[in-house]
């Protein structure tokens, strides 16, 4: 087995013409090209046409994680302004869903932009929520390499901060993207089945489900579970070091629910294919499997619920992935719960062997990415075929570009 550790993220790169790296989204979602890859073969559709390009039985896996309006933009005492980028919550939650529920005060992990010139005291942003004035105070409490801790605090103190951030906040769009967000951001820059606010950059091969595309998997019977991943800034962190053992991986909050993970095992075990649609769903699922394993290794013990970066890549017995989707719904139901939460640093790159899923819905990521180091571990030197085929045939790079259905 590859080491992904030896990997040097330089062999996973092409030119990406910046002309190619689409800048706002099509006027419909469905409409976007689709490129097939099924077993070696190489095809042109358009999105709507997926439902029927599915294998059968599938069992699609979507985010339904909703993107906040995580940029802010406050007023320094002498005038000039400042951005604060909210990563996520410190205190008092550091879990995002009741951070986003708390009153009148509240710390979090923030990048702040032109904070040179900001010294002391707090800036302030006014602004109006439910029709009434607002005032939202930052201060930098302390300061780190990369990031600062900001405690806001805000009046009328009962508003909860996620009103604070869509009455004031604006939306986090990828940086090369390099323009402000609009009103049609506002619609497409989400998923039309976003049901739980906190991820800072939106699961964009889920970008392209319509309402339309959404019945035609209904009528023709494709089963779909949900899984959270909120998505963090860190997606967008540019792999630095020569060797990927040097490149520190994100990790990022994800919460899974019982009946998922009854799905999963359902159709696990009639052998039918499971596609996730986007990384985050995938590494989402990947990530099942390793807590599981864990589980079942360690019996005695509660595992952390966490997976590490290189955990896949220790010596450790096989645990069958069945089995390990077992032990998380026995210790769900053992302690009552319905929801298994967690969080994932999970690096998929070649040498990695999947053990849930069976293909993958997704766009066309940037060269020397770690996602695209997951499309190379899932088709193997196939990717550049892929993405060579899709710079000739004209289609859309990134976030509001085009998408791709791969089924090795």
């Amino acid at each position: 087995m590859t080491d992904p550790r030896r990997l040097s993220i330089h062999d996973f790169t092409y030119q990406l013409p910046p002309e190619r790296i689409a800048p706002e989204p099509l006027a419909n979602r469905d409409q976007s090209k689709l490129l097939v890859y099924q077993r070696g073969l190489l095809g042109d559709r358009t999105f709507q046409d997926l439902p029927a390009l599915l294998p059968e039985n599938s069992l699609l896996v979507f985010n339904d994680t909703k993107v906040v309006r995580a940029r802010l933009f406050a007023r320094r005492p002498t005038g000039g302004m400042v951005e604060l980028f909210c990563l996520e919550p410190v205190a008092p939650h550091r879990a995002i869903e009741p951070a986003m529920q708390q009153t009148g005060a509240c710390v979090w992990k923030c990048l702040v932009g032109n904070g040179r010139r900001w010294k002391d005291g707090p800036v302030t942003l006014e602004f109006e929520a439910h029709g009434q004035p607002t005032t939202l105070r930052a201060e930098r409490t302390e300061q780190h390499d990369g990031y600062a801790l900001i405690a806001f605090s805000w009046e009328p103190a009962d508003l909860p901060f996620a009103e604070v951030l869509r009455a004031a906040g604006h939306l986090p769009l990828p940086p090369y993207l390099n323009r402000p967000d609009t009103d049609v951001d506002t619609v497409r820059y989400q998923t039309v089945y976003a049901a739980h606010e906190g991820a800072v950059a939106a699961p964009t091969a889920g970008l392209h489900f319509s309402e339309a595309v959404l019945a035609e998997l209904a009528e023709r019977r494709t089963a779909a579970a949900r899984v959270t991943l909120h998505v963090g800034a860190g997606t967008f962190q540019p792999v630095k070091a020569d060797q990927m053992a040097d490149h520190p991986m994100h990790g990022e909050p994800f919460s899974v629910t019982a009946d998922t993970l009854r799905r999963l095992l359902a159709h696990l075990a009639e052998g039918h294919p499971v596609i996730p649609v986007g990384t985050t769903s995938l590494r989402t699922l990947e990530s099942l499997y390793w807590l599981g394993a864990a589980l079942v290794q360690r019996p005695a013990t509660l595992p952390a619920w966490h997976v590490s970066q290189w955990q896949p890549y220790e010596p450790a017995a096989e645990v069958p992935t069945r089995q390990a989707l077992e032990a998380l719904l026995a210790q769900l139901e053992l302690t009552g719960s319905d929801t298994l939460h967690a969080t994932t640093q999970l690096l998929i790159a070649p040498g990695y062997r999947f053990r849930l899923i069976s293909g993958l819905i997704t766009n066309f990521h940037q060269p020397e990415s770690t996602l695209l180091l997951l499309v190379a571990a899932l088709l193997g030197p196939d990717w550049r075929r892929v993405y060579e085929y899709a710079l000739a045939h004209d289609y859309r790079f990134l976030s509001y570009g085009d998408s791709s259905l791969l089924l090795p």
